[in-house]
C-alpha cells in the first residue's frame, strides 16, 4: 500500500537469517527463539530496489546464541537491523552437528549429509 518493505518481513528475515547464522557453526538444529527484535532506521527504499541483509553470530555459549542482522539499501545505508536470541542447550548436543574448518569450507568433525 505504501510501497515500502513491511516491517513484518524484516522481522521474519531476522528470524530466518539469525537461525542460519547459528547453523554456520555446525548446528544441525538451531534451537528455539527466546527473543527477537527489530529497529527501523529509515525507509527501506522504493519498489524494485534490492535490499542486502548480513547476518552475524555475535555470541554463542552452551545455552544461548546471539545474532544480529543488518539490512542496507542500494546506497549501502543501514535501513533496519534485528537481533535474535536462541536457546540452543539441547540442540548443541545433536548427533548430526558438525565442526567446520577455520575458513568454513570443510567439515573436519562429524559427517555432512545434505539429504535426510
Amino acid at each position: 500500500r505504501h510501497q515500502l518493505v513491511h516491517g513484518g518481513l524484516i522481522s521474519s528475515l531476522t528470524d530466518t537469517l539469525g537461525s542460519l547464522a547459528v547453523a554456520t557453526k555446525g548446528q544441525y538444529m538451531t534451537g528455539v527463539s527466546t527473543d527477537l527484535g527489530t529497529s527501523f532506521v529509515r525507509p527501506a527504499g522504493q519498489v524494485g530496489d534490492v535490499l542486502h541483509a548480513k547476518a552475524v553470530l555475535t555470541g554463542m555459549g552452551k545455552s544461548l546464541a546471539y545474532t544480529r542482522v543488518d539490512f542496507t539499501n542500494p546506497a549501502g545505508e543501514l535501513v533496519a537491523y534485528g537481533y535474535h536470541t536462541k536457546y540452543i542447550g539441547k540442540s548443541s548436543l545433536h548427533h548430526k552437528n558438525v565442526k567446520f574448518s577455520e575458513d568454513g569450507k570443510d567439515v573436519i568433525e562429524g559427517e555432512f549429509n545434505d539429504v535426510d
